[in-house]
């Protein structure tokens, strides 16, 4: 089991130290990282999603159906809480409580799930891991790029985005980014049982093999040029992300009566560490949130030790 837990955990936490002592050495420049995420969020990670999806037999992603409820209800009750908490009690921003309820709320699906699933399960288990990015990108991702497409339109021009037609465009905006437009896309393919040619499939693989690899490096360069400080509202973050949200998905799991091959899935996915896209989503739109970046550094560093926890509680009686 301890040697299941390093395989599924090592890989993650090197990349992520390889981006994090190339920006600290200069190796990098952890202070100009535009490109890189533009070839993540717009290329690699948009064709690695469309491909999993699209892929996807119509029977197989509707059997999902458990995964994406549980996920997607954790989710959705992880992000308003968090924001609310931000925006009430802390009086923080509307950009900077969306991104760090993005951070709170949506795990690593992208760049830790799969390596974890690949390590515990099988190459074979990859669709629970494309219907997990696939909630993530379909809830919180366009509604946290709507709520920032929307203070920059109030910062940008006095009447906007101040009634419901403000929202919608922004939501229609988000809509079109292509990590959002992508899984979407995706998943019409397969409901529709249409199949695609091999060639399609084989060359979005090509790019999009680097995604879930240098969204890692890209998360620990930009986290290198980010001062970690450990508040109580960074460690509670951390905590949510790590311990909550795993526990939130474990109720619903049990509450829809979920098979345990799925609910086992659903509270693994759900303990993964912070995902990257509220500090990604932040460096798009030009915003440097300290407290986003140490929250994920916080659950990153947490997660080492809860998710080897709930590997050992989910599979250890299996690998026994």
């Amino acid at each position: 089991m301890l040697a299941i837990i390093a395989l599924a955990l090592v890989p993650i936490y090197f990349v992520l130290l390889l981006g994090y002592r190339a920006g600290k050495r200069g190796i990098v420049n952890n202070a100009h990282v535009g490109e890189l995420n533009t070839v993540v969020m717009t290329y690699a990670l948009p064709a690695s999603l469309f491909a999993a999806t699209a892929a996807t037999p119509r029977t197989t992603l509707i059997a999902q159906w458990p995964l994406l409820v549980i996920l997607g209800g954790a989710m959705m009750l992880v992000f308003p809480a968090w924001y609310l908490l931000q925006r009430r009690v802390f009086g923080r921003s509307a950009s900077e409580a969306t991104l760090q309820s993005l951070s709170a709320s949506l795990p690593n699906y992208a760049a830790a799930g799969l390596p974890i699933i690949t390590a515990l399960l099988g190459p074979d288990h990859t669709v629970p891991v494309a219907v997990a990015i696939a909630s993530g990108s379909l809830l919180p991702s366009p509604i946290a790029l709507a709520m920032l497409e929307l203070d920059a339109a109030k910062k940008g021009t006095a009447n906007a985005g101040h009634h419901l037609a403000g929202f919608a465009r922004a939501i229609g905006h988000a809509m079109l980014k292509p990590i959002v437009f992508a899984p979407i896309a995706g998943t019409v393919v397969s409901m529709l049982g249409w199949t695609l040619p091999s060639i399609v499939i084989v060359s979005l693989r090509e790019i999009g093999q680097v995604g879930g690899g240098l969204a890692l490096f890209v998360t620990g360069l930009i986290l290198s040029a980010q001062p970690f400080k450990l508040t109580w509202n960074t460690t509670l973050g951390a905590v949510t992300v790590t311990v909550l949200q795993p526990l939130l998905a474990y109720g619903i799991g049990t509450a829809i009566g979920a098979p345990p091959d799925i609910l086992k899935i659903s509270v693994l996915m759900a303990a993964l560490p912070s995902g990257f896209f509220g500090i990604l989503f932040g460096v798009n739109y030009g915003i440097k949130s300290q407290e986003t970046g140490s929250i994920v550094i916080a659950s990153t560093l947490a997660s080492a030790v809860t998710l080897a926890c709930a590997i050992a509680w989910l599979y250890g009686g299996a690998a026994a």
